[in-house]
């Protein structure tokens, strides 16, 4: 039997609305949305072995409940960041659609640092502590049993948004990518999202999302569970039941999924600190004056102080 692929990806960036968009896509009658954050492609991204990575039969098994909905698509975020899957992606389906989110750099990093804290990546206590280890971190110190991505601890890169956009548009046209500000997302969801819609070409009148709040931020009530959760020598042991008891591994994966539900609280992170955010701001003027000439677009909002914000096109000139 013919398996069924998916014919778009939402790329990343992190923290940029890729969750709520997914999710918003998914209740589209003509839109099957597969696991999130599979990771299939980008074989330069390091994973942890306690990561789950599937294989392509695994990977387009994840599918197979698309049925005849006229698009299946799947978001995983590091996409992105790799060098290698924007081409991995056009090798696999040359007509895929790409759909890439950006937020202003520094917040970006900043609510990154944040998630990473909560998932157990970082264990450093400050952002300001972490963005110190970048460079001992590329040497592969200053981890713990926990990190499960040491490349994602590496935030200035992270946000180094211009060779990463540049990527999918030389892979795939501009004509099959759509970007999206994360300004322009929070500012109106519902635009945002029948626009993509229209970019799938699938009937944007059709969804019926109320375009609610979507992984909001949050921290872990306990960490000692959260390590336990992630502890690697039992996911290790745990994935290695996906191929023998195929039913367990599932009913384990629903068990920690349930855990992890449990185990979280909602929780704003503070308010990074003035000069801090200048100062990261002046050092990425360069990279989003960059990026604004690659996407035709005035991101001038981005270089204020205070967290970035950019000036609001009229709904018929959105970014694509």
């Amino acid at each position: 039997m013919t398996r069924r692929k998916p014919d778009f990806f939402i790329v990343g960036a992190p923290k940029s609305g890729t969750t709520a968009l997914d999710q918003y896509l998914g209740e589209h009658p003509d839109i099957f949305m597969a696991r999130k954050e599979m990771h299939h492609f980008g074989k330069d991204l390091v994973f942890a072995p306690k990561f789950y990575r599937r294989d392509l039969e695994a990977y387009l098994a994840e599918f197979a409940g698309c049925g005849a909905r006229q698009r299946a698509g799947e978001s995983s975020v590091w996409y992105l960041f790799s060098q290698q899957a924007a081409r991995e992606i056009k090798d696999f389906n040359p007509e895929a659609r790409i759909i890439i989110m950006l937020r202003q750099p520094v917040d970006m990093m900043y609510s990154l640092y944040y998630n990473f804290l909560w998932d157990g990546n970082e264990q450093l206590g400050s952002f300001e502590e972490a963005l110190a280890a970048e460079e001992q971190r590329k040497a592969g110190k200053c981890l713990s049993r926990e990190t499960y991505l040491a490349q994602g601890l590496r935030y200035r890169e992270a946000v180094r948004y211009t060779d990463q956009v540049r990527r999918y548009f030389d892979a795939f046209g501009r004509e099959r990518v759509r970007v999206i500000l994360f300004d322009e997302f929070t500012a109106d969801p519902g635009s945002a999202c029948r626009q993509t819609l229209q970019f799938l070409g699938v009937d944007p009148a059709a969804i019926k999302s109320d375009f609610g709040v979507v992984n909001s931020a949050k921290t872990v009530k306990s960490k000692a569970l959260r390590r336990l959760l992630g502890e690697p020598s039992l996911r290790v042991a745990a994935l290695k039941m996906r191929s023998v008891l195929p039913p367990a591994f599932a009913l384990l994966q629903r068990l920690e999924s349930r855990l992890r539900e449990l185990n979280n609280r909602d929780e704003k992170a503070p308010p990074m600190a003035p000069e801090l955010r200048e100062k990261l701001r002046r050092e990425f003027e360069p990279e989003i004056e960059r990026l604004g000439q690659l996407l035709g677009r005035d991101l001038s909002g981005w270089l204020r102080a205070g967290p970035g914000r950019i000036k609001q096109p009229a709904p018929s000139t959105a970014s694509s």
